[in-house]
């Protein structure tokens, strides 16, 4: 007769077949979900009614097999597709795709879920965030550019408002000086005189009065020095609170940025003399010049008359003239020009001025002169002086240093190779001093010392920048987190961390494209891209859904004949036991 047990075969069938179709239908409804991945259902048959188990083989007999009855089918479960979604180029750097087996981790409130899903973008307070605001987890990078590894933080991009500037410490220089040129014997000359052929004396009942037969001495005060145009008189040249200001006076082919002495009290001729070669940056402590002067600026005590003496080499020659001195009062009213100046003699020798910018810690560009003056040659090969200036040192006038450079008989250098130079930053708010090697043999850029029409040189790198803006970023294939500033500079912000599973399959799917560890995933392994399986990073892409919808459409099919055979099933045993019933009427 009809079995009622055929109903719910049937109807198990319909059961497991709709639950096919719901998945099939997931899957088609996530083909454009980016990192989706696909998911299939698996059936089992249920529990069979057992008749019997069967008999093995006997004298007289075979053996028989098992007798049972089936009793439907049912879900055995579910499995996912993990295998990784074509990275799909999107033309923004700033979304990233893995090509691996690796997840990105997202912090949502206190909870730490993943996702292979790299649409991050940054918010208002310049975190790196997921479509739905969860904060992006990796390591941050130290006030030094430097990557902490090993506590995981929300990622901070701080675009538009993060500046940096870096002090300059090494500057490449490159060129050729002439060999052929002469030594510096002679370096510029000019006298200070109160009026022609006479200097500057002191007036009558000077408080530090001069020892015959001396008229002036380096220790007379400037305001007991008595007017020349008026002698006898007792009128003083300069008064306290007067400023004597040197403005555009030349060396070598550049105007010397002006400078002020303020007259007190107790100001001496020593004190001003100080003050004119510290403004020239005339170099003291070198010896004499060959010819026998003695560079600086001195007193003849017998006839008051101050001379001023400059180093070798035609680039430190010393222009000046009487109307380049100039005294003011308190008020800034023009009160004399006290200085009757004469060029005795102008500096000779071969030389070569260059200028060039570096950057203090501040990002402040400061101006460096740096000349180099053939000091002598030898059967060795040739000597020059460097001399660096800068009108930006903030003690003891430009001059910020010098020494020699020794060249062979092939005009390759000898050495030193590189010099380190210092300049004073006190009282600018930057870090002082600022110190930073001029290089004359680096990187392929060299100064060699030929045979040449004339001497050439110039700077052709300096490594330090004036202040920059963060502007963008990009992420690496490591997932290091890369910021250009506007200053050209490129630094390390921080780096994505990922996770990794034994067993991926066993996360739990939760909404918006995220995972939950599950029992049999295992625990999150944290490391770094590119490590333990985790695979690299993608920038400028995100991963597409892996569904094959081909095969989704055969599955439908499929499950579609499955559902409707089940259904006939019912219907077939509806028939019959509705033939029963006829017979028992």
């Amino acid at each position: 007769m009809a079995s009622t047990s055929s109903l719910f075969i049937g109807l198990s069938g319909l059961n497991a077949n709709s639950r096919n179709i719901d998945v099939i239908g997931n899957n088609i409804a996530n083909v454009n979900t980016n990192g989706f991945k696909s998911g299939r259902l698996n059936f089992a048959n249920s529990l069979s009614r057992t008749i019997s188990e069967g008999s093995s083989p006997g004298s007289s007999s075979g053996g028989s097999n098992p007798t049972q009855y089936g009793q439907g089918v049912t879900v055995a479960g579910t499995q996912r597709n993990m295998s990784n979604g074509t990275p799909n180029g999107t033309g923004d750097s700033r979304d990233l795709a893995i090509e691996g087996n690796g997840f990105f981790i997202v912090e949502n409130g206190d909870d730490q879920l993943y996702t292979r899903v790299g649409s991050f973008r940054t918010d208002r307070d310049d975190f790196l965030t997921s479509v739905t605001g969860d904060y992006v987890l990796g390591y941050a990078a130290d006030d030094n550019f430097q990557i902490q590894p090993g506590q995981l933080e929300p990622l901070s991009i701080p675009i538009g408002s993060l500046t940096i500037a870096e002090a300059t410490t090494s500057v490449n220089m490159s060129g050729n000086l002439n060999a052929s040129g002469a030594a510096g014997t002679v370096g510029s000359e000019h006298t200070l005189q109160g009026t022609t052929g006479s200097g500057f004396s002191l007036i009558a009942g000077a408080t530090v009065p001069a020892t015959a037969p001396n008229i002036l001495e380096a220790t007379s005060l400037l305001t007991e020095i008595e007017t020349p145009v008026s002698p006898g008189s007792g009128t003083p040249l300069f008064t306290a609170g007067q400023t004597i200001r040197m403005e555009g006076i030349e060396k070598g082919t550049q105007i010397i940025g002006a400078t002020g002495f303020l007259v007190e009290a107790a100001s001496t001729v020593q004190d001003y003399m100080d003050f004119i070669s510290d403004s020239l940056g005339l170099q003291t402590t070198l010896g004499v010049n060959p010819d026998g002067s003695q560079p600086g600026v001195a007193l003849d005590s017998t006839t008051g008359v101050i001379s001023v003496i400059g180093n070798t080499g035609e680039s430190n020659s010393v222009n000046m003239t009487g109307e380049d001195i100039r005294v003011f009062n308190a008020d800034g009213s023009l009160a004399s020009q006290p200085f009757l100046v004469n060029q005795v003699a102008e500096a000779s020798g071969e030389s070569v001025k260059t200028a060039f910018t570096v950057y203090d810690s501040l990002g402040s560009p400061l101006r460096v002169d740096i000349s180099m003056v053939l000091e002598s040659k030898s059967n060795t090969g040739t000597t020059w002086r460097y001399y660096a200036e800068s009108p930006d040192d903030t003690m003891g006038g430009p001059a910020i240093g010098t020494g020699t450079v020794q060249f062979d008989n092939f005009g390759q250098i000898v050495g030193p190779e590189s010099v380190s130079v210092v300049l004073d930053r006190d009282g600018t708010g930057a870090a002082s001093p600022l110190t930073f090697d001029i290089n004359f043999n680096s990187d392929g850029d060299q100064v060699t010392a030929l045979t040449d029409t004339e001497s050439s040189l110039f700077s052709t790198f300096q490594d330090g920048v004036p202040i920059g803006t963060l502007s963008s970023y990009a992420v690496g294939g490591d997932g290091k987190i890369s910021g250009t500033f506007t200053n050209g500079l490129i630094r390390t912000l921080g780096q994505v961390a990922m996770a990794s599973f034994t067993v991926p399959e066993g996360l739990v799917e939760l909404e918006q494209n995220l995972y939950r560890p599950g029992p049999n995933s295992g625990p999150a392994i944290i490391s770094e891209p590119t490590q333990l399986g985790t695979g690299r990073v993608v920038s400028g892409a995100l991963e597409t859904s892996n569904v094959d919808l081909g095969q989704e459409f055969i599955s439908l099919i499929l499950a579609s004949t499955g559902y409707s055979a089940s259904a006939r099933v019912i219907r077939t045993s509806d028939e019959l036991i509705q033939q029963l019933l006829v017979l028992g009427q």
